[in-house]
């Protein structure tokens, strides 16, 4: 079990690091999109931020509940925006930017909570 929630965090990491790398790739284009790294990486973060979520609750760790509720509402709402974005070939820089915010202070609530 503990190899399995340390391969998830890994991934967890990744996909962390894949959404908020492709949103600041865009911060710097005229006209920013959705890219593949952000919606997988939204998809991907969501998916094992729950997972991880049903280990520790199996493995009887104590988690703060108010912080797996917290990111795993903006985890959603990430993965949401960004597959309901990706269909355009521009999105406004608010979007874009309200993104990498979200995405920012989703890790805040995995570090600071």
């Amino acid at each position: 079990m503990d190899v399995a929630q340390h391969l998830l965090v890994l991934l967890h990491l990744v996909a962390f690091a894949a959404l908020l790398g492709g949103s600041l790739v865009q911060l710097r284009t005229p006209e920013p999109e959705v890219n593949a790294a952000m919606l997988h990486g939204a998809w991907a973060s969501l998916v094992t931020g729950v997972a991880l979520w049903v280990l520790a609750g199996a493995a009887d760790l104590d988690v703060s509940t108010g912080a797996m509720v917290v990111k795993t509402v903006v985890g959603v709402v990430l993965t949401v925006l960004a597959v309901l974005n990706r269909r355009f070939f521009s999105i406004p820089r608010g979007l874009l930017v309200l993104i990498t915010v979200l995405a920012l202070a989703e890790a805040a609530v995995a570090v600071l909570w």
